[in-house]
């Protein structure tokens, strides 16, 4: 077959693992998001990593190895310092004589290779692998340094008898520029670990004898190891001193925010700091600035729920709007839309309280309720901004929601979020907040209500069964599941025995349709709404986490655990 491009995916061409329209798309996607072609590959999931690193190994004529199936000596390992393995994140792999081969994930990276050669004076021969799978690698046959540092540093404080009790001291070690004050090293390393594993938040909470530190992973809280009570005050102390909060004030609470970088990526922290009986509670949301570039294939969509929310989000006027409680996922979704939505040739602008994440091109107002720019103001005042799209960062009061609707029937496209507990509800909620149910059936054209789950490991998952009593509350037929790839994850280090890494969204995603609207229109209730929408075609949460469990995306138990309340609607 003579080569049309000259690289790799000539390779996956001709074991037809992609097709030309697919190498197209990923092509496009990867200029407009500045990622490599082989992250673009497996990012749209047409191919895994490990197979764009084989076919990469092949294009090049170099070995690949997996390194999930490879032990490799504790002798060759020392071969390598740790710095220099994690600093080029490359690990030694096998020597024989005076060759040394290095498993690396660039196959160009010809700089590397003579470094490392003047290094170990020794001849280097690259071996390629998937650059995850190195990094653990890295982390499994050196020591998870940061973990080891952070458990090593509260075993020193635990053994070390000083007392902080002088004000002037204890702000002017928090504040120490020195990267070494014990302090500031604690307090970048909790950071970094909880970056490391994945976390969004990190919780500190003092109880009259320890400060418990947890880390939200998949949205299920981690507990580490408590730290000595005496280290509340300099801890918090140093939190303060980088989110740019009085340190002086203990008794109101608290907001700020710092920005870190960790390896190479820009991270913000939003801190909230809460008086409690024992002393201030602080917990800090973890902002990944990469995440906001996330595309809407990426979120979990169904492909006919996903051919449906494009046609909404591309619609030029009425009001969006995305449902569910805290942590469910609704701005990641909003943002996703508008990342889609965001061209040249369109204004967006948006009403949120705080900013969570700064997205390039977009005009985004925070909400200031100490000088009384609240919603509405913020709304009333964009709308001479001349905007086509804009975004509401939750409809509160009837005065945002009026405003809101009087903005969409003028002919914006209006995104916003309810606290609702499925997609029917918001339509009665918005009538409980005030807003004339003609209006609600004029200018909402969608609700969304969203949960997320957490996802089988991809490394340990393996076939299961499902009991019967978790079939029968999940409304599962013997035919269904005689069809089905139920399937779990055993634990293994990439998930840390959970079983689970990684979450995706489930949706319920109801259109105004003609009769919806009559519906509305006659203050219908909630149920007879939701049974008009299913009947109408309409995918309820639990439905939509079945169709991923019978993938075996995910476990039963998850879904039921996620969709509760559901549950029992379904059921009646």
């Amino acid at each position: 077959m003579a080569k049309a491009r000259g690289d790799f995916t000539d390779v996956l061409l001709k074991k037809k693992m992609i097709g030309p329209d697919q190498l197209t798309e990923a092509d496009n996607y990867a200029s407009a998001h500045g990622v490599k072609l082989q992250d673009a590959l497996a990012k749209l999931n047409y191919v895994t990593p490990s197979d764009c690193m084989s076919a990469l190994a092949e294009h090049y004529g170099m070995q690949f190895v997996d390194l999930e199936k490879v032990e490799i000596p504790k002798a060759v390992i020392e071969l390598v310092p740790e710095s220099v393995a994690r600093e080029n994140i490359v690990l030694p792999l096998e020597l024989e004589g005076n060759t040394l081969k290095i498993i690396t994930a660039d196959p160009t990276n010809y700089d590397t290779v003579q470094k490392l050669q003047f290094i170990l004076n020794k001849d280097i021969v690259p071996v390629l692998a998937v650059q995850e799978q190195i990094q653990e690698a890295i982390n499994r046959n050196y020591g998870q340094t940061e973990t080891e540092s952070v458990d090593s540093m509260l075993v020193e404080f635990t053994d070390t008898a000083i007392e902080f009790t002088q004000t002037e001291s204890l702000a002017s070690l928090a504040a120490a520029d020195d990267s070494d004050a014990p302090v500031v090293r604690l307090v970048n390393l909790i950071i970094q670990e909880a970056i490391n594993l994945r976390a969004s938040d990190i919780h500190i909470e003092p109880f009259a004898d320890r400060v418990r530190v947890r880390y939200r992973i998949d949205g299920v809280l981690v507990e580490r190891d408590a730290a000595p009570r005496r280290l509340l005050a300099p801890l918090l102390s140093r939190l303060k001193i980088m989110g740019s909060i009085d340190i002086s004030e203990k008794r109101r609470p608290q907001d700020g925010r710092i920005k870190m970088t960790v390896h190479s990526k820009h991270f913000d922290l939003r801190v909230s700091m809460l008086p409690s009986v024992h002393g201030q509670s602080c917990v800090m949301r973890i902002l990944d600035r990469g995440n906001i570039q996330v595309n809407i294939r990426d979120l979990g969509f169904a492909e006919d729920d996903y051919m449906r929310f494009q046609q909404i989000i591309k619609r030029p006027n009425g009001i969006f709007l995305v449902t569910g409680p805290t942590g469910s996922g609704k701005t990641t979704t909003l943002y996703a839309a508008l990342n889609e939505l965001n061209r040249p040739d369109r204004k967006v602008i948006t009403a949120e309280d705080p900013v969570e994440y700064y997205l390039p091109g977009v005009n985004q107002v925070e909400v200031k309720h100490n000088i009384g720019l609240d919603f509405a103001r913020i709304i009333r005042a964009m709308l001479r901004q001349a905007p086509n799209i804009i975004l509401v960062g939750e409809i509160r009061d009837k005065e945002t929601a009026e405003i809101a609707v009087q903005a969409s029937l003028t002919g914006h496209l209006v995104f916003s979020t309810l606290h609702t507990n499925d997609a029917p509800a918001a339509v009665t909620r918005l009538a409980d907040i005030g807003v004339p149910p003609f209006l609600i059936a004029s200018s909402v054209i969608a609700i969304m209500a969203q949960r997320l789950i957490r996802v089988n490991c991809v490394k340990c998952k393996e076939p299961y069964t499902p009991t019967a009593g978790e079939l029968r509350a999940a409304g599962v037929s013997q035919d269904q599941a005689s069809k089905a790839t139920f399937m779990k994850g055993r634990g293994c280090n990439h998930c840390r025995q959970t079983g689970f890494r990684g979450r995706l969204g489930i949706f319920e995603l109801m259109r105004m349709s003609s009769t919806i609207r009559e519906l509305t229109f006659a203050q219908a209730p909630t149920q007879e709404l939701r049974r008009k929408a299913r009947s109408g075609g309409m995918r309820t949460l639990l439905d939509d986490g079945l169709v991923k469990v019978l993938k075996g995306v995910t476990t039963l138990e998850e879904v039921l655990t996620t969709c509760h309340a559901e549950v029992l609607v379904a059921q009646e």
